[in-house]
């Protein structure tokens, strides 16, 4: 069963009953214009009231489901601000007290009425001996008792959705297709797609769901799968830079004031075997923070150099590309090879001498930021290009550096660690190196998470590793008034320089600043021309500097744990004993229990199986993967599925190597929807 053109599902989202243009412009917000797609928006998790728990037996700040019968309505309490708090007494069956509080919301309050006993799902508050809900959700007569939690944005409330995606299921029902093969369908014990749809949205238990989410989410890496080989194939061509296996890297190794690791070892001999093959390389080179990328890079460079061809490293900031400048020509300028640096703040001058030098081969190894790919720079051999911290360009920037010399061969970096079974999922179209071991002499970061109670305490402490000549990171995640209700940059910093850290010498970066200004910034924390930065995230990825031991985050709680990591990774770079402190206001559960974590562990591959299976792929690609397809579902830790939808994609292509045959056509057109948002991903 196909989807047939001019079907309902298909059409605009509009043409859906209450959805005016207001809620039109929301979805659209969502990337959601179609029924098809709104049926995609799936639940994040679900509230099921069948089995309420005793309030004697809930837990403070947990969300739980309770059953009780309403005895006392008090009247409404308005507070300062307009605000208005209903508050209401009930019992649960064993007498057990609870005190329901409802804010600014009238209706619900008059809803509850004295005598009658209600269901309903609320986060738990007040004491041990007087338990309250808070703002509860109550489960109406006819309702189901398993309903669909759904990520929601301003104005877009869970009936609205409900409604929509319940009208969607109907014109699914009317008219059923299915994406899969009869024989996928029997091989994997997979649902047909119209009733995993209907028992994603509406399930009558949770193993009901599970099975549709588990269909969902097969279909979903299949889709993802499937893509990225064709991808690869289609990019598969004669290497037009070829080179000489018999290269001698030993002056480069002789040269290193340390020993490689066995891990970078490991990929510098992956690397240079696929520059000799016949095929252009696509690599990616991916390990934790400080695990010695960068002489991995600078070992690719040699090599290339050595057989005649230039190497192009483009990094996402100039502070990064200035970094990798000083790095690459401490590695290779002893060895006879010409270095240069290329950004967009570089004088006219400068940028002249610099593209001549390129274009005539003089330049041989090529570092900058997105200015190393522009229409002005003309390449005399190039037949290596880098680039690091890939997810922050896209594939498009990376496509466009690529095409600068035919088809060289590309190695890409990342210091966002994917546990290793995921990296060969996601990066399909690309063959990873894994730098799993980190040099030696490394002391591992010792992490903190504390309450904005001790917040004081800790900025005790940070100024302690003043005292001792050290510097410090504070990192906040807002940089103006207004954005948000967490603290801006400029002021968190006024308040620090007159009170806790009055008497220190503090700097400011943020990602407002212009590139010249954070440059000066950066550079004066490097030369501690300043003792405290105080910056938001945009330095994740930075300079290093050894001297400085501590990294304090405000709002912790606001990160993921892999950006968590990435910061915790600007400090520890020397040879003192460096410090993270997570500072935290506002601690759910979930985010106590991931902050826990993240103290526990300096493996940035634990941190990121962690991350993805707390917060889902949703945040973790949605944040980190720029130029592939976003994901939805959280199964991409499942070992077993992964190597079942590389079977099952595999055999596929076996038989229908282009997915062309009649069969395919829905599964293709969700493939070419799938990447339809990537520009140079389009299948099209």
């Amino acid at each position: 069963m196909e989807p047939q053109k001019g079907t309902r599902l298909f059409l605009s989202i509009g043409n859906l009953k209450g959805v005016g243009q207001k809620r039109f412009a929301l979805y659209q917000k969502l990337g959601i214009s179609s029924p098809y797609e709104l049926l995609y928006y799936l639940p994040r998790s679900y509230r099921d009231f069948r089995n309420p728990t005793p309030v004697a037996q809930t837990e403070p700040d947990e969300t739980a489901v309770v059953r009780v019968t309403i005895c006392t309505k008090h009247r409404p309490v308005r507070v300062r601000g307009g605000m208005q708090i209903f508050r209401l007494e009930a019992v649960d069956e064993e007498d057990t007290p609870l005190d329901i509080r409802i804010f600014n919301n009238l209706y619900s309050y008059q809803a509850l009425q004295v005598g009658c006993t209600y269901t309903m799902s609320g986060r738990i508050g007040g004491t041990l001996l007087q338990r309250e809900i808070i703002a509860p959700q109550v489960l109406k007569e006819g309702e189901p008792a398993i309903q669909a939690v759904y990520p929601q944005i301003a104005g877009l409330t869970s009936a609205m959705l409900r409604t929509n995606i319940r009208a969607s299921l109907a014109i699914l029902a009317e008219e059923p297709f299915e994406t899969l093969d009869p024989a996928i369908l029997d091989a994997y014990q997979l649902m047909p797609l119209p009733e995993a749809l209907y028992c994603v949205h509406l399930p009558e238990n949770m193993e009901e769901a599970q099975r549709a989410r588990h269909r969902l989410a097969f279909e979903e890496m299949l889709r993802l799968q499937l893509g990225l080989r064709l991808l690869k194939k289609r990019s598969a061509r004669k290497s037009m830079y070829p080179m000489n296996k018999t290269t001698d890297l030993r002056p480069f190794h002789d040269s290193l004031p340390f020993a490689m690791t066995e891990a970078q070892l490991r990929s510098t001999e992956e690397i240079c075997r696929d520059l000799c093959g016949a095929q252009p390389m696509n690599r990616l080179l991916q390990g934790d923070v400080g695990s010695g990328k960068t002489a991995v890079a600078a070992a690719a460079c040699y090599f290339t150099v050595k057989n005649g061809y230039q190497c192009a490293l483009m990094a996402p900031t100039e502070i990064l590309a200035t970094q990798h400048f000083r790095t690459l020509e401490g590695f290779l300028a002893p060895l006879g090879i010409s270095v240069c640096l290329l950004t967009g703040s570089m004088k006219v001058k400068e940028k002249r001498q610099c593209h001549e030098a390129i274009a005539d081969g003089t330049a041989q190894v090529i570092v900058g930021t997105h200015a190393i790919m522009q229409k002005a720079v003309s390449y005399h051999a190039l037949g290596l290009v880098i680039t690091d911290e890939q997810h922050r360009f896209g594939v498009a920037q990376r496509t466009a550096l690529a095409e600068k010399g035919g088809v060289p061969h590309k190695l890409v970096m990342s210091a966002t660690p994917i546990p290793r079974t995921l990296a060969l999922m996601v990066y399909g179209d690309l063959d990873v190196s894994v730098l799993d071991v980190l040099p030696k002499g490394r002391m591992p970061v010792q992490t903190y998470a504390v309450t904005g109670k001790l917040r004081a305490r800790a900025v005790h402490f940070l100024i302690q590793e003043l005292e001792k000549g050290r510097q410090a990171y504070i990192v906040c995640p807002a940089i103006e008034e207004g954005e948000s209700d967490l603290r801006a940059v400029t002021e968190y910093a006024e308040e620090m320089k007159k009170g806790l850290l009055s008497g220190w010498r503090v700097g400011v970066l943020h990602g407002q600043m212009a590139a010249q200004e954070k440059d000066e910034a950066m550079a004066a924390f490097h030369a501690h021309e300043t003792d405290v930065l105080i910056c938001t995230t945009v330095v994740e990825v930075g300079v290093d500097v050894p001297n400085a031991t501590v990294m304090l985050i405000e709002d912790a709680e606001r990160f993921g744990l892999s950006q968590l990591h990435q910061l915790r990774g600007r400090v520890g770079r020397g040879q003192h004993q460096s410090h993270c402190i997570l500072v935290t206001e506002h601690a759910t559960e979930e985010s106590r229990q991931r902050l826990r974590l993240l103290s526990s562990t300096t493996d940035g591959f634990k941190v990121a199986e962690a991350d993805l299976q707390l917060r889902g792929p949703g945040d973790f690609f949605g944040r980190m993967q720029h130029g592939l397809p976003p994901l939805k579902l959280a199964e991409l830790t499942n070992a077993e599925m992964l190597h079942e939808v590389q079977e099952a994609a595999e055999a596929i292509l076996y038989a229908d190597p282009d997915l062309t045959a009649p069969e395919h056509h829905a599964l293709y057109m969700d493939i070419v929807r799938l990447f339809a948002r990537n520009g140079e991903n389009g299948l099209n």
